[in-house]
């Protein structure tokens, strides 16, 4: 078998030998010499069949070959036959005929050339070259009004309609692909493309819809499903009986839609705990403030998350580097971009590299010129009006009060919002998916006096979503802090995370729900999880329950599907009846087990003393998520379906006719029922007219109702015969055929009446929608809860406490811990605390040597007030904080080479971002600020930055710096700067003791220093550079070079910093020489006086001396220099 298949693929790729007793012309000799024989085959190649096609034309210029019709290009002309290639001018004086078609294909086999034609041919197999596809028309015109066949001409019309589509076309079993489509498809999917009629096609099996669509997507395709829209059934009853079956686009699939769409949403691979939004893009000039205001741009923007109807929009100013829209971006993740142009180059600069290569962030461009502002409010409001006019008669006037009171909102939202909502209701449009936006309850602002907005720095310099070491969540605050059992409970604790709460009242009410939690985790490991009353015997429902239960919900639920997408998968009426089942009976039955917790007290028919929950949130949540209204409903929709019917995807026995429900389906059922009845009563009467009493109806290979009778038996002329065998003939009897087509037509009605009536069905779950919707989102809530009291008690947190807004803002911390160090270290962090006070001392400049950890200390101060605010336990002994308002950050080095920003600049808009939006509730932390220019030029915008801090916004400020110079600040502000190093320690050699070149690289070598990195008073002497020099393995030669020339640098700024000073006194003397007055005794208290200030001088003489006069040490001169500063003002003031 196998060694005739081979056969058969080698004479399908092996180009045939000529034949010239047929081929040749009778008018015509044949050749002298015969013709070569074909090479031995000795490997299999893949190779496009267009390459056989130009090769034919190119072997038989005189075989008029069609060229390939692109699809997005109709008009072409009559062909005008030449040879391209002059050197192929040899062929034309013979003629040819028209290649022999393989027996798998349509494309013609090329005939066999000379060795040189054909090592050319093989040279361009395996990739199509355009220029021999697709030649210029001064070459060789195209063909005008090529002979499509009526398929062709169908995919022509819908490629005509949708040129911007991958379109899938659905031919029986297979769905194929045409031209252009093919091509992709087949070099993203990896399958195989060939030539048929006119165009390049190429195929997929109907069943592996699911998997070719999501790789498509994920390659950035917008693909276009079209289905046949008649069956074999209704076409032979209709005008259409001799025409192709009627086609049409029946869903659009891009990366933002694909999770809510028919057929291939609903799955959970790629996508897991991550969002899906749709975000739109608009702006205008900011006309208000201008360029120096700061702000030259207003930005308009809404984000779809249609998988989870979560709808956001913004509107706000933003500065050239656009870092508010960039912070939208890194906080909301979007899948899909929709750019309203025309947008400024620096906004559409910053979205084409944010949705770079890397990102495979979809990008599509729409007009906003489309409609002004009131055009794009009637947009809006007109799909308002269409959804109520297409809502059934019986809306409560709940839901159409709940309608005015949205479209009033729409109607109070800002003009670029409402422009962005607008042209993203147009994009949804030719999906189906605009509805999801009628929900008014599902809005919300990007930004909230109740929420703080993280910067796109802060979260990217903390790492709180990603690791900056490899992009990934491991290693992140946010994979620390998840430990959810759902997927919507993970994509919540997400947007916790990335917007904690600014409301004290808020904050504390998570703190209690996580506490009751955690309260009730210890309980559970106790032995006796229940109590009995002495003086009665009924349970007391424990403390222990609460975890219990809650546990118990949730991790039964994150054994199913995620049921916040599959509930608007039912709401876009896309959702199969098997998931509508799965997905309402999982929240029926974590609805029934909640309501165990909901207990009122005093309930004399249950006589139970239910314990009350303490935690006004977490009793909210569960009463939501246990709604005794929400429950019936989905009990309600649940007893309207088979269950065994949906599992096998069987339509026409889902729904439980009763009550008079579904009239129209018990119909349909009834007639099919008796089109079934009378097939089956026309056996008897074949039984009577053959004389057989024990024939019965047979079914062979699908097809059914056969007679089978022996050869000898004569049948009536009438009678289609359909197969046989030796012994047997099977037959059709007319009355037969006639009755199947009767119940394939009522099958067919069944399936057209049960397709409505499920339609219709998820309409009426989409009216009670928002209570749905209510019910998940307090289900999420208490996963997020619930996560926060397993870390509380997995990592020994302690619980913050939150001061009064009115109190001064300050923030204590003792025996702090970095969150996601201390999990990779647990056993050798060492923690440090933290006392910032608005009326004492509120900035900490901290210093000290390369990888002493003080990048460490900084960024775990900022993450438990993350943390805390968050409504989280924190890693600390105790922690005692004032609600912030915003958390800033300015750490790192990177530029952004392709929108045209510098390392330095960077540095400076972060510097700056800071500066424009920080207040006095605000946390500040800057990691080594004006390190990317020269270090005069870096110390003077480090040290003017933090007094710009200190004096104008009075926030928190944590100042990492290696400039010594910065902490003379100090002076400036003694009660409100504090200067800190991280410990260390040392040998006793010191690197720069001699100048001599051995003895210094000896001192290098065998230098210890050990890292305590613990944060003390006091300014750190060395940074200790050349060990890390020698940590990153550079060359000793150039290690000790860079001794040498640091130790020549120091002496050079010691010898001009003496020669600065004597250079001062010598000047102050000549001063003091012709100042100098008698000395009135009188004024200086007598002798006594005179002789305190001139041994006063003479320390002060003294102190100058040792300063200038030194043994290199700089600190010991520094230290005699402040000292006779001092003295010099005590004379002053005598």
């Amino acid at each position: 078998m196998g060694k005739q298949k081979q056969q058969v693929i080698s004479r399908f790729f092996a180009p045939k030998p000529k034949n010239t007793s047929t081929s040749a012309s009778p008018s015509q000799s044949s050749p002298p010499n015969p013709p070569t024989p074909p090479p031995k085959i000795s490997a299999t190649v893949t190779f496009s069949p267009c390459k056989r096609l130009r090769t034919s034309q190119l072997t038989s210029p005189n075989t008029k070959t069609p060229k390939i019709p692109k699809l997005s290009n109709f008009h072409t002309h009559n062909p005008q036959p030449s040879i391209a290639n002059p050197s192929l001018e040899r062929f034309s004086d013979k003629p040819t005929k028209n290649p022999k078609l393989s027996p798998h294909t349509h494309n013609p086999i090329p005939p066999q050339s000379d060795p040189t034609l054909h090592q050319r041919f093989l040279n361009k197999l395996l990739e199509p070259s355009h220029d021999l596809l697709e030649p210029c028309s001064t070459s060789k015109p195209s063909i005008s009004n090529p002979k499509y066949t009526p398929l062709e001409q169908q995919v022509v019309e819908l490629k005509a309609k949708y040129p911007d589509v991958l379109l899938m076309v659905e031919v029986g079993y297979k769905y194929r692909f045409f031209g252009e489509d093919a091509e992709n498809a087949a070099r993203v999917l990896g399958i195989f493309a060939h030539m048929d009629h006119n165009f390049l096609t190429a195929s997929i099996p109907t069943f592996r819809l699911n998997v070719h669509v999501r790789r498509l997507v994920s390659a950035g395709y917008k693909v276009g499903v079209v289905k046949q829209t008649e069956t074999a059934a209704i076409k032979a009853h209709g005008s259409n009986k001799l025409g192709p079956f009627c086609r049409g686009l029946s869903a659009l699939y891009t990366k933002a839609t694909l999770e809510a769409s028919e057929d291939v949403g609903g799955g959970e691979e790629g996508c897991g705990s991550c969002n899906n939004y749709m975000v739109c893009v608009v702006e205008v000039e900011n006309v208000d403030g201008g360029i120096e205001s700061g702000f030259d741009a207003k930005i308009g923007v809404v984000g779809v998350e249609i998988s989870t109807g979560d709808v956001v929009y913004g509107v706000f100013n933003d500065n050239f580097m656009r870092a508010g829209l960039e912070a939208i971006m890194l906080s909301v993740s979007p899948a899909e971009l929709l750019l309203g142009e025309p947008l400024s180059k620096q906004t559409e600069k910053l979205l084409l590299a944010y949705a770079g290569p890397a990102s495979n962030v979809r990008v599509e461009r729409v007009s906003q010129d489309c409609f002004g502002t009131v055009g794009a409010l009637a947009e809006v409001i007109s799909l308002y009006e269409n959804m109520n006019n297409h809502q059934d008669e019986g809306l409560e006037v709940k839901e159409q009060g709940f309608n005015r009171f949205a479209i009033e909102g729409i109607m109070a939202m800002p003009d670029l919002a409402v422009q962005a909502l607008a042209l993203t209701i147009r994009h949804l449009k030719q999906f189906g998916f605009e509805r999801i936006l009628c929900m008014g309850a599902s809005f919300r602002p990007f930004s909230s006096n109740m929420e703080m907005t993280l910067s796109a720095n802060t979260l990217q310099q903390l790492e709180v979503l990603k690791s900056t070491s490899d992009g990934l969540e491991s290693g992140s605050l946010l994979q620390c802090m998840n430990h959810t059992l759902t997927i919507y409970g993970s994509r919540l604790l997400r947007h916790w995370v990335t917007h904690p709460l600014r409301d004290r009242n808020m904050i504390y009410a998570r703190l209690d729900a996580v506490s009751e939690i955690a309260e009730s985790m210890v309980s559970c490991t106790d032995a006796h999880d229940f109590i009995f009353d002495e003086g009665a015997s009924d349970v007391t429902i424990v403390r222990s329950e609460v975890y219990y239960l809650i546990s118990s919900v949730l991790t039964t639920l994150g054994r199913s599907p995620d049921i916040q997408r599959g509930i608007a998968r039912i709401f876009h009426r896309t959702a199969t009846a098997s998931e509508f089942i799965t997905i309402t009976q999982a929240i029926l039955v974590a609805g029934k087990q909640l309501q165990q917790l909901c207990f009122e007290e005093g309930d004399k028919e249950k006589n139970v003393q239910a314990r009350t929950l303490h935690s006004v949130l977490l009793r909210k949540l569960i009463l939501t998520a246990s709604s005794s209204c929400v429950i019936s409903r989905a009990a309600k929709l649940l007893s309207s379906l088979n269950k065994e019917a949906a599992d096998q995807r069987d339509l026409h026995n889902l729904f439980i006719v009763s009550d008079g429900q579904y009239t129209e389906v018990a119909k349909a059922r009834t007639k099919v029922q008796l089109a079934k009845e009378k097939l089956e009563l026309l056996i008897g009467l074949y039984r009577k007219q053959l004389g057989i009493r024990k024939l019965e109806f047979m079914n062979v290979s699908g097809v059914t109702h056969l007679i089978e009778l022996p050869l000898d038996v004569k049948v009536p002329s009438d009678w289609v015969k359909v197969n046989s065998t030796k012994k047997t003939i099977r037959y059709h009897p007319p009355e037969v055929l006639a009755s199947l087509d009767q119940l394939c037509l009522a099958n067919e009605e069944l399936t057209l009446v049960c397709h409505a009536a499920w339609d219709s069905f998820l309409g009426t779950f989409g009216r009670h929608y928002a209570e749905f919707q209510a019910t998940v989102q307090a289900l999420a809530a208490l996963d997020c809860l619930h996560s926060l009291a397993i870390l509380s008690r997995n990592k020994d947190y302690v619980r913050p406490i939150f001061v009064n807004d009115n109190e001064p803002v300050h923030i204590h911390i003792c025996s702090g811990r970095h969150p996601v160090m201390e999990t990779i270290i647990p056993d050798t962090f060492v923690p440090n605390d933290t006392n910032l006070h608005a009326d004492r001392e509120y900035c900490q400049i901290v210093t000290g040597p390369n990888m002493g950890g003080k990048s460490c200390y900084i960024r775990q101060v900022a993450l438990i007030a993350i943390m805390a605010q968050v409504g989280s336990f924190v890693p600390a002994s105790s922690a005692k904080l004032h609600v912030l308002d915003g958390i800033y950050t300015r750490m790192g080095a990177s530029d952004s080479i392709q929108q045209g920003r510098s390392t330095f600049l960077e540095e400076l808009s972060e510097a700056s971002h800071i500066l424009h939006n920080s207040t006095a509730q605000s946390l500040v932390i800057i990691d080594e600020l004006g390190r990317g220019t020269s270090t005069h030029d870096g110390v003077a915008i480090a040290y003017a930055t933090l007094q710009y801090l200190l004096e104008h916004k009075k926030c928190m400020v944590l100042f990492v710096t290696h400039y010594p110079k910065i902490v003379d600040i100090k002076n400036e502000f003694p009660q409100s700067v504090g200067a800190y190093h991280v410990s260390y320690l040392t040998s006793q050699r010191h690197m720069y003791k001699d100048l001599e070149y051995d003895q210094k690289t000896d001192n290098l070598d065998h230098e210890d220093v050990t890292y305590l990195y613990k944060l003390v008073p006091g300014v750190s002497e060395r940074s200790f550079g050349f060990k890390v020099a020698q940590l990153a393995q550079l060359p000793s030669s150039c290690i000790r070079q860079a001794i040498v020339m640091a130790a020549r640098l120091e002496a050079a700024v010691a010898c001009r910093g003496r020669n600065m000073l004597a250079a001062l006194l010598m000047y102050e003397a000549e001063e003091a020489d012709d100042t100098l007055k008698p000395l009135d005794c009188s004024c200086v208290g007598g002798i006594e006086g005179i002789q305190e200030i001139s041994s006063g001088y003479r320390e002060f003489f003294s102190n100058i001396k040792f300063a200038c006069t030194g043994d290199g040490d700089v600190t010991k001169s520094v230290q005699f220099l402040e000292h006779a500063k001092i003295l010099a003002i005590e004379l002053i003031k005598r």
